[in-house]
């Protein structure tokens, strides 16, 4: 089994406090860490892709990489909290 990275463990810490029934749906499927994992290779392909194509219009790397992480953030680690 593939230990989780930093993306990993900031969505599992997220969805733990504002996600708990998603988090009790996907442990009771066994498919939690799945999921996770998921969500950090997306995370990872986004930004890489997004910060190319920063670096391209001429931000430094710094610039692009957190511009991309505002832009990604969202669509996987950061769910929006369940009601």
């Amino acid at each position: 089994m593939r230990l989780l990275t930093q993306y990993g463990r900031l969505a599992e810490r997220h969805w733990r406090q504002f996600c708990p029934k998603l988090v009790a749906a996907l442990q009771a499927e066994g498919r939690l860490q799945e999921m996770l994992l998921q969500a950090e290779e997306k995370t990872d392909e986004e930004m890489d892709l997004l910060c190319r194509h920063f670096l391209r219009q001429g931000l430094t790397a710094q610039e692009a990489h957190d511009r991309a992480w505002e832009l990604v953030r969202e669509r996987y680690i950061f769910l929006p909290p369940e009601n």
